[in-house]
């Protein structure tokens, strides 16, 4: 399993607003107001907690569903490994746990794997790091992460640790706040106020010849329109207001079922008297079916009258599902991935279509995410002294996302061949037609052919 270090953490981007943190780097940061409040939404979401989150309106978890459909995606055939063996052990034990914590750079922008020396490493979500400046190729050149820690009941620490360049060399240092106030930095103090870090060197320490960072840096394949930086931008942020509406849709669902409950109106005759309570109720009936009321409809009286609405549900469904593609299509997912495959009404080319912006997106996401393990392995090397050991690494991704749909349609196409599929089963199937056209369609070929 990842053995990363265990931290405490409330939250850095809600402790320290941009002010703050630019007067403990002592200079202007790239990460601005603007992407702290973004990444605060983002993190919300991923907990269910947005903002339209009510005790009405529930989160139907899309964020995590458009993640984990990404992440896997990603991932399923991933093959990497390193040329020497020590390193290779210590870079696979350190992504054991990379789909899970992909998962949160993808809802969070991006992500950091960094080593902490022998064959320990961890993941650092964007809410855990401050990027103080980028280089030309969008990877950080300067950048701070925080780590908390309380003691007692009152007492705040906070390690600063910057990794930043002196002549083109990597220079670390560290500092030290204490606070009794976890919103507030507070004042600088001494490393050794805590024991596990008594021995961590403050700094600045730099080392000749490793010329880049010593972690990876994975940011989503997105333009960032919070702010305009190379700070990354969250996989769903362009479908935040659809995932608003999909929620809000549910909740009408659920009221739906809920209010259309079947109920039985009661007349306050029929009712008896409990004596412990002194309430109006009917024996071994369940509570939720029966209502006490005063009946009365002109000269007749009833004792008992059926209260049983009709259900819209399917139609709150259809809604939910069109929200759900419309998320599909803004996130770069294909259709099915969120919404139930048999509501998908596509032709054949757009279901195509879907999977190849699907496999446009996850091949993006591959792509940044492979430079980020080359540079953890480095980071990797660099911590066990094997930075000039001419170590190789190797990471391959397969297609499977174009190629197995290809593969399927060959096999079904077999299948038809084999009379174990009717042809307009499989018509049914890859041209998204209802059973009546499908089979109309497979005799109007017959006949063309005759």
């Amino acid at each position: 399993m990842f053995d990363g270090l265990r931290r405490f953490w409330k939250g850095v981007m809600r402790m320290f607003g941009y002010t703050t943190l630019k007067n403990i780097v002592g200079k202007d940061i790239t990460l601005s107001d603007k992407m702290i409040d973004a990444i605060n939404d983002w993190k919300n979401m991923m907990n269910g907690q947005a903002e339209w989150v009510t005790d009405y309106v529930k989160s139907l978890k899309i964020e995590d569903g458009i993640c984990r459909e990404f992440a896997d995606a990603v991932l399923i055939e991933m093959e990497s490994n390193v040329s020497i063996e020590r390193l290779d052990k210590a870079y696979q034990k350190s992504i054991a746990d990379l789909n899970e914590n992909l998962q949160d750079g993808l809802g969070l922008g991006s992500l950091v794997l960094k080593p902490i020396g022998g064959d320990k490493a961890e993941f650092i979500t964007a809410d855990k790091f401050i990027p103080i400046a980028f280089g030309d190729d969008g990877k950080p050149r300067d950048i701070g992460f925080l780590t908390v820690k309380r003691v007692g009941e009152n007492d705040y620490f906070t390690r600063f640790e910057r990794h930043y360049f002196v002549n083109g060399n990597l220079t670390i240092e560290n500092k030290c706040y204490h606070s009794q106030d976890p919103s507030d930095i507070g004042q600088i103090c001494s490393l050794e106020e805590i024991q596990e870090w008594s021995e961590i060197n403050p700094g600045p320490v730099t080392y000749p010849g490793m010329t880049q960072m010593d972690f990876g840096y994975y940011r989503n394949p997105i333009k960032n329109k919070v702010d305009g930086s190379s700070c990354g931008v969250s996989i769903f942020e362009s479908a935040r207001e659809l995932i608003q509406k999909a929620d809000i849709q549910g909740a009408r669902l659920d009221w739906e079922y809920e209010s259309g409950e079947r109920a039985i109106h009661v007349d306050s005759r029929a009712l008896k008297v409990d004596k412990k309570t002194g309430r109006l109720g009917m024996a071994k009936l369940n509570r939720r079916l029966y209502r006490g009321l005063n009946l009365e409809d002109g000269k007749d009286r009833e004792l008992f009258r059926e209260y049983s609405p009709e259900m819209r549900d399917e139609a709150y469904k259809r809604g939910l599902e069109e929200y759900k593609r419309e998320i599909e299509f803004n996130v770069g997912l294909a259709y099915g991935d969120l919404s139930d495959v048999q509501e998908v009404a596509k032709t054949a080319t757009e279901v195509k279509t879907s999977k190849i912006r699907k496999y446009n997106r996850v091949t993006a996401i591959q792509s940044n995410l492979k430079d980020c393990l080359q540079d953890f392995v480095a980071g990797l090397a660099f911590y066990n002294g094997l930075y000039s050991s001419g170590y190789e690494f190797s990471c391959d991704f397969k297609d499977s996302i174009l190629v197995d749909e290809e593969t399927e349609r060959q096999q079904d196409r077999a299948d038809v061949a084999s009379g174990f599929m009717q042809p307009w089963e499989y018509r049914m199937k890859w041209y998204n037609e209802d059973e009546t056209t499908a089979k109309k369609m497979v005799s109007k070929q017959a006949n063309l052919i005759e």
